[in-house]
């Protein structure tokens, strides 16, 4: 049967089983816009933004692990949606993003809204396509879904001319896609795996380094059965937190900058560092010569460019990491003694005892920690939690109870602020029957606060936690860390927004907390509103994020009170 384009990008959409495209039309799409309006088989959320789009189909990826998808238009359109593309990519987030783009016979000639979308898309996307010829459309919309969530996932985008969405052509959709150079290898290589084994059965102090990646492979199942069976201890990623719950006995927490002393400790201290779909990214590794300089590295990722690209690998092993550990489990239960690394599991339980993650509670004063505490015993123990970036990003990761993952929605390679707003709409609509919970801060709130208006047109009811310090209070924690003080354009106490009426003029409800028993009562309400709701919190102006390792140390000089920095 002969379609347009624009109709074929739409029955392709139905194929791959999409529900949902977040989205801003524009002159050069109209043709597809036009065909959703013709058909009801998956909805459209129109947002007020193109990086918002683009943040809720990110949003909705996380929560649900499908594809997630966004259409806008040429110029502004793909321009305003780079920031979440590269948010995407950063975090290996499976994405399709489609674009129009001006006629072919406009491509150069510097019409109305045109940009060269795929040479900027090029370095942050997994791949790209300009469609020349209505012909390829269907087979590259296949192998767009196919690339988006095969081997390490991550966005791809499609940019279609407006005479592509117009010129006609039979619709033939592929029911099978290979790719000649794209061969992703799944289940590693057996001598490999069993060389990482053997070492793991040697080593005296190994510990698991599990990351985003452990996420995305599905494997927090077994690795949660591996660490009970062997005993090994284990520290988590910012992308990985959830992985295993939050009271696992052998879990030390978050690593990093930010992480806990045990932690850090852990990785300074290893004899092996088993790493589960984790990249070694300089937010974890600290002073890079100083990094885990005792230890050997089994590293196992899906994507060989990782594997010693930053630290040496004595044994890599390239898969996914749900299948290679699947294959690494009978070998481990044949042998694995859990008595061999009980003394190591003593020193680092004296690490915890000593320095655990703690704060100075207050009656006078709310501390950011303790609501993000008071919220994990007051929400459902499902709750989605997004955030956005900064102090409150970290104190949600040190002390919010994740139990699975997929609970913990933040950005965490590229640091994007006005990320957690959307992303928790495209979470909320993929989960309709969950809380969702976003953590969020003065500074990030703002970059995309028009997004209460999706939200209330399409009944996706979000609870925006605002820890309010009247700053960009991480980078004013380094300006009072590093920068002796000087707080360069940080205090935003001079231009703050009304957030009550803010969220009330655009169809939500506020709340102010300045008390304990005001931020309880506000949750509970926010919780029973069914309505985007903005809980303005007033929490301590000067609280910092500790531990923090000082930019270039190794992790073991990490600032764990207020008086060593």
């Amino acid at each position: 049967m002969k379609m347009t384009g624009a109709r074929i990008v739409i029955e392709s959409l139905i194929k791959e089983n999409v529900e949902v495209v977040f989205g801003y039309p524009g002159g050069a799409i109209m043709n597809v816009y036009d065909e959703i309006y013709k058909q009801d088989k998956f909805k459209h959320i129109l947002t007020k933004h193109e990086q918002g789009a683009v943040h809720m189909a990110d949003g909705y990826a996380r929560a649900t692990g499908k594809v997630g998808v966004a259409f806008v238009t040429s110029g502004p359109g793909i321009t305003n949606a780079i920031t979440g593309i590269a948010t995407a990519y950063t975090d290996s987030i499976p994405m399709v993003v489609i674009s129009g783009q001006v006629p072919t016979t406009a491509i150069g000639t510097d019409a109305f809204q045109e940009v060269d979308a795929v040479g900027i898309t090029r370095p942050i996307t997994k791949h790209n396509f300009l469609v020349k010829d209505v012909k390829d459309l269907a087979f590259i919309i296949k192998e767009a879904f196919y690339l988006a969530k095969s081997g390490r996932p991550g966005p791809v985008h499609i940019d279609i001319p407006k005479n592509v969405t117009a010129d006609m052509t039979e619709f033939v959709y592929p029911e099978k896609i290979e790719l000649k150079t794209y061969k992703p290898n799944y289940k590693g290589n057996k001598r490999a795996i069993k060389r990482a084994v053997e070492a793991i059965k040697n080593a005296k102090k190994p510990v698991f380094y599990i990351g985003g990646g452990s996420v995305l492979s599905g494997a927090s199942n077994i690795i949660r059965e591996i660490v009970k069976t062997t005993q090994i201890p284990a520290v988590e990623t910012l992308m990985a937190r959830g992985v295993l719950r939050y009271d696992c006995p052998y879990l030390l927490g978050m690593v990093g900058m930010h992480g806990s002393y045990a932690a850090n400790m852990a990785m300074n201290d290893a004899d092996l560092i088993i790493s589960l779909g984790a990249r070694f990214d300089d937010r974890v590794t600290g002073k890079i010569d100083e990094f885990a300089k005792n230890a050997d590295i089994i590293h196992i990722d899906i994507d060989p460019s990782q594997i010693g690209k930053v630290v040496e690998t004595k044994y890599p092993i390239v898969g996914d990491v749900k299948l290679v550990l699947e294959e690494m489990m009978p070998m481990l239960l044949d042998g694995i003694d859990p008595n061999r690394y009980e003394e190591w599991r003593e020193i680092l339980k004296r690490y915890k005892e000593l320095y655990p993650l703690t704060y100075s509670d207050s009656d006078e004063v709310i501390k950011p920690q303790w609501v993000i505490q008071i919220t994990g015993e007051l929400a459902p123990e499902d709750a989605i939690i997004s955030t956005d970036v900064g102090q409150h990003q970290m104190w949600a990761a040190q002390f919010y109870p994740f139990t699975y993952p997929r609970q913990l929605l933040t950005s965490g390679g590229l640091g994007t602020m006005g990320f957690g707003f959307p992303a928790a709409l495209g979470a909320k609509e993929g989960k309709k029957d969950k809380v969702v919970i976003n953590f969020t801060g003065d500074g990030s709130i703002v970059m995309n606060i028009q997004e209460v208006l999706t939200g209330y047109k399409y009944k996706l009811p979000v609870i925006n936690i605002i820890l309010n310090n009247n700053y960009l209070g991480m980078v004013r924690q380094w300006q009072t860390m590093f920068y002796e003080d000087r707080l360069s354009e940080t205090d935003l106490s001079d231009v703050q927004p009304d957030f009550i009426k803010l969220a009330e003029s655009m169809g939500g409800r506020g709340f102010t907390a300045k008390t304990k028993e005001e931020f309880e009562k506000a949750f509970n309400e926010a919780l029973n509103s069914n309505a985007v709701c903005f809980i303005d919190v007033q929490v301590d102006r000067r609280e910092d994020v500790l531990p923090m390792v000082p930019p270039n140390s190794p992790l073991k000089n990490m600032l764990v009170f207020k008086e060593d920095k």
